[in-house]
């Protein structure tokens, strides 16, 4: 039940540095951006207003950002553990510092739906938030991102 179907090496970040919601998505739509070929400004934007409809921080120190963008092929994820947790405007106004940006191609409305509820899942587990925290790498990040092994229940 691991990302592996969403994520490569290079769609993740240690220790992002940033004092705010919109530099956390900068930052990461920027890296999006290399991995999916679309503009930094479109991923930003197109983020940016999800975010008006209501924050995507659930719970737990967790944030999962997600965008529909024109011209994808597939559903691509960017993974950050943030060096300082930031507000995200969240209901229980926790801040966070696990992000997960979830991109998805513009007609892919069933299958995004489908990769936002494995990313929520596998981020609800305790065990998982604590394993990514506990990570000292990118690399490190990685493999317990894309593991089977920390689905023991919380």
């Amino acid at each position: 039940m691991g990302l592996y179907s969403l994520l490569t090496q290079e769609g993740v970040i240690h220790k992002l540095t940033a004092r705010c919601k919109r530099e956390v998505l900068q930052s990461m739509a920027e890296r999006a951006s290399k991995l999916v070929d679309a503009p930094t400004g479109e991923i930003v934007a197109t983020l940016l207003e999800r975010e008006q409809l209501g924050s995507t921080g659930v719970g737990d120190g967790v944030a999962i950002p997600h965008a529909k963008i024109e011209g994808l092929n597939k559903i691509t994820g960017v993974l950050a553990l943030l060096d300082t947790p930031v507000s995200f405007d969240s209901a229980e106004d926790q801040p966070v510092d696990i992000v997960f940006m979830l991109l998805a191609p513009a007609n892919a409305t069933a299958a995004h739906l489908k990769a936002l509820a494995k990313v929520s899942r596998l981020l609800r587990n305790r065990n998982m938030r604590d394993a990514l925290r506990g990570a000292d790498s990118a690399e490190s990040i990685f493999a317990i991102a894309v593991s089977d092994q920390q689905n023991d229940a919380a």
